[in-house]
C-alpha cells in the first residue's frame, strides 16, 4: 500500500498529493510515469511524475479532476493509501547538453513541465519558462517554476493576471528578441503543443513533446497508447512519453484522444450518482 503523505489544492479542479513510494522514487527522472490504482475494483490510470525527494522516498502526482478515477482520487485524504503505485514508467527526458532551453507548459501539462525545468536549471541550463492558463484562479507552480527559472512569464486567455495572450504568443516574442535556444519544450494539451511546435519548425528550434495518450498497461502490451511519428507507429508508455513535436502527427492523436469520450462521461455520470444518492430513472 502507498500512503498519501500530502494532499494540497492547487487550484479548484487540480489537486498535488505526496506518495510514500520509496522504491520508485529512487529511481524517478523528469519524463517519466506511474500507473496507478486506487483499489481491487478501481482503473489504471496514468500520472505523470511531477516531482520526487529521494532521501524522503517520496513522489509528488498532481491531477486534474476530469473522470470517475481522479474525482476518487481527489475524495481521498492524507493517511489514506492507493493500493497499486506502479513506476517509474517510460523513457526519461534526455536533458543533458543543453545550454538554453524554453520550457512550456499549457494548463495541467505545466505539472510536468515543472521537473523539465528543475533538471535542467540543475544541469546549469539557462531556462526560461513560459506557462499559459484560462484565467488567473487556474494558475498553478507559479513559484516553484519562478524558482527553477532565470526567466518566468505566465500568461492568461483573458488577462485576468495583467499578461493576456498566448504561450505561442510569448514564445515568438522572445525569440524574436533575439534569445537563441538549443531546445524547446511543450507539454500540456495536444493544440497548444501542435502549435509550439509548428512555430518553432519555422525557426528551426528543436522541439520536444509529452504525449499524454490513453493507456491501460503502461508497459506497451495493450496498444492503446500508439501514436504516428515520423510516418512510424510509436507507443508513448516504452518509446515516449518525449518525442519530437515536428514530427507528430497530432491530428491522428486529437481523433484517438477522443476515442471514449462517450464511455468516460457514461462512467463519471454513475460515480457523481451514487455519490449523491440519486438513481437514473
Amino acid at each position: 500500500m502507498f500512503k498519501i503523505i500530502r494532499k494540497q489544492t492547487l487550484n479548484p479542479t487540480v489537486v498535488l498529493m505526496d506518495i510514500e513510494a520509496p522504491f520508485v522514487a529512487r529511481k524517478a527522472e523528469p519524463g517519466q510515469f506511474i500507473m496507478l490504482r486506487i483499489n481491487e475494483s478501481g482503473e489504471r490510470i496514468p500520472l505523470t511524475v511531477a516531482d520526487y525527494d529521494r532521501e524522503k522516498g517520496i513522489v509528488t502526482i498532481i491531477y486534474q479532476i476530469v473522470g470517475k478515477t481522479t474525482r476518487a482520487l481527489s475524495e481521498m485524504s492524507e493517511g489514506d493509501a492507493l493500493l497499486d503505485f506502479v513506476g517509474p514508467l517510460g523513457t526519461a527526458s534526455h536533458l543533458e547538453g543543453y545550454k538554453k532551453v524554453a520550457v512550456v507548459g499549457g494548463g495541467l501539462g505545466t505539472a510536468i513541465a515543472y521537473p523539465q525545468a528543475k533538471k535542467l536549471h540543475a544541469l546549469g541550463a539557462e531556462v526560461h519558462a513560459i506557462t499559459g492558463f484560462r484565467n488567473k484562479e487556474l494558475i498553478i507552480l507559479e513559484k516553484e517554476m519562478g524558482n527553477v527559472s532565470d526567466k518566468l512569464v505566465v500568461a492568461t486567455d483573458d488577462g485576468s493576471n495583467g499578461n493576456k495572450g498566448f504561450v505561442t504568443n510569448v514564445l515568438k516574442q522572445l525569440i524574436d528578441e533575439g534569445n537563441k535556444y538549443d531546445l524547446v519544450i511543450a507539454i500540456g494539451p495536444l493544440v497548444m503543443m501542435r502549435a509550439v511546435s509548428n512555430l518553432t519548425r519555422e525557426y528551426g528550434i528543436k522541439t520536444i513533446v509529452s504525449m499524454n495518450s490513453i493507456m491501460i498497461d503502461g508497459t506497451g502490451m495493450c496498444g492503446g497508447c500508439r501514436l504516428t511519428v515520423g510516418g512510424e507507429t510509436k507507443f508513448a508508455c516504452v518509446d515516449g512519453p518525449d518525442f519530437d513535436g515536428h514530427l507528430i502527427d497530432f491530428d491522428e492523436a486529437m481523433r484517438r484522444q477522443g476515442m471514449y469520450k462517450n464511455q468516460e462521461r457514461q462512467s463519471e455520470d454513475k460515480h457523481a450518482c451514487r455519490l449523491g444518492g440519486v438513481t437514473n430513472a
